[in-house]
């Protein structure tokens, strides 16, 4: 283990946020920046301006400043190889590369893959042509599933109760334009009855570590209502999902998955999010994501006990079976997002956020998103998600409350979040 390290968060979130804060916990790093960071991680770092889309600048911008980790979580720079290039350039990184972050950038791939490794999932097709996709959608029953292939900000999917909505959801993907490349090829499913929820695992190529499950909340409104969105709330651990189910998903979900991608010659290293369905026969894969949900991290990090500094360099240099993970034993997590007015449509920028600065009770942190400073030092709304107020308690009633409670002392212009988080688990 390496002492006094220097590391480079790519990303600007409530999940960037919470990781560098847990990462400053490490007695091993020394210094934290952020590549472009926020309004709140300037407490526990230094935000930076690089050009992220020029993997060149990147890494002369690393080595210029003697960083000696980079973490990168946004599914977007996976995809993009970032991982790869820094790899490539003798810097040790915490993330997939982009074969692996596959499973994610194209879920037309993810479920061949599944499919190959036997892993129980929707059945499923996919297509690039509007006509054949048609076809099948009239030949299938109602409610249907339609998903765009590629990355759509977590937005790409509608759940179509009635084959009008379907054609038209299809026609808005593959020719609208409303989810740009992402849409032209399309994986339309089934429709899974039952209950969603996920977890995470650490995984360093062969060893794997599970998280305790968690529930996100991804439509914009109380009960479910309204489009879906990056996640509004989640809550973790899930007392209605046993140890004993997470380690059935390790053993029938995520290693064939990582055996899968081996025999294939892909090495999976970084952080794995199963998103799942527990279904009447058990859990069923909705969809892989190759990196830290947005905003189950921000709830996971309240219950991690362990050091995450020492756990991501494990995965990198492959020796996470040394590692002892442990978890806040008999504490419930919660985090509520609080989102601009309009959010996941359009919404103003530039509110000023008060409250921040008022001392709030004990388990409470807030992990700020969509925030900068403005030119008078205030901070204000800088994006549709903008706070993740989170909160720890002895059970999930205790942490919600807790963080309702603070969530009620903080206001911007048009600020909307759900007052139904972590409902169904209670």
């Amino acid at each position: 283990m390496r002492f006094m390290e220097t590391v480079l968060i790519i990303g600007g979130g409530g999940r960037e946020h919470a990781l560098g804060w847990k990462l400053s916990q490490s007695p091993h790093v020394e210094k934290i920046f952020f590549a472009l960071g926020n309004a709140g991680t300037e407490s526990i770092g230094t935000n930076v301006q690089i050009d992220l889309s020029n993997h060149s600048s990147v890494i002369e911008w690393v080595s210029a400043n003697n960083v000696s980790f980079v973490v990168v979580t946004p599914d977007d720079f996976l995809a993009g190889g970032m991982v790869d290039s820094l790899t490539h350039a003798g810097i040790t990184c915490f993330g997939p590369t982009r074969a692996a972050a596959k499973i994610e950038w194209s879920k037309a791939y993810a479920k061949e893959v599944m499919t190959s490794a036997g892993i129980p999932t929707a059945r499923y097709a996919s297509f690039s042509n509007f006509e054949a996709a048609k076809e099948y959608i009239l030949e299938h029953p109602v409610p249907i599933v339609i998903k765009a292939s590629g990355l759509a900000l977590g937005k790409g999917v509608v759940i179509a109760h009635d084959r009008d909505t379907a054609l038209e959801t299809l026609e808005e993907f593959m020719f609208g334009g409303i989810h740009g490349d992402a849409g032209k090829e399309v994986v339309i499913e089934e429709f899974m009855e039952g209950v969603e929820f996920s977890t995470h695992a650490f995984v360093d190529g062969a060893t794997i570590s599970m998280f305790p499950p968690s529930q996100d909340h991804k439509r914009i409104y109380d009960g479910d209502k309204g489009p879906n969105t990056g996640g509004m709330g989640t809550v973790a651990p899930l007392p209605w999902i046993s140890q004993d189910d997470i380690a059935h998903v390790q053993k029938v979900i995520v290693e064939p998955l990582i055996n899968e991608l081996k025999k294939r010659g892909i090495v999976y290293r970084g952080l794995l999010y199963p998103g799942l369905m527990m279904t009447h026969d058990g859990p069923k894969v909705v969809e892989f994501n190759a990196r830290f949900g947005d905003p189950e991290t921000q709830s996971y990090m309240r219950l991690l006990e362990s050091d995450l500094f020492e756990i991501m360099q494990s995965c990198a240099e492959e020796t996470l079976a040394d590692q002892k993970i442990l978890w806040k034993e008999k504490t419930s997590a919660a985090c509520i997002v609080m989102a601009s007015g309009g959010y996941p449509g359009a919404y103003e920028k530039e509110k000023e956020i008060h409250g921040l600065d008022d001392e709030t009770e004990d388990g409470v942190v807030i992990f700020q998103a969509g925030t900068k400073r403005d030119t008078r030092g205030r901070i204000v709304t800088s994006g549709g998600r903008v706070l993740n107020v989170t909160a720890i308690g002895e059970n999930l009633q205790e942490a919600l409350s807790s963080a309702y409670r603070s969530v009620e002392n903080i206001s911007f212009e048009g600020a909307q979040y759900r007052s139904d988080i972590g409902k169904k688990s209670l």
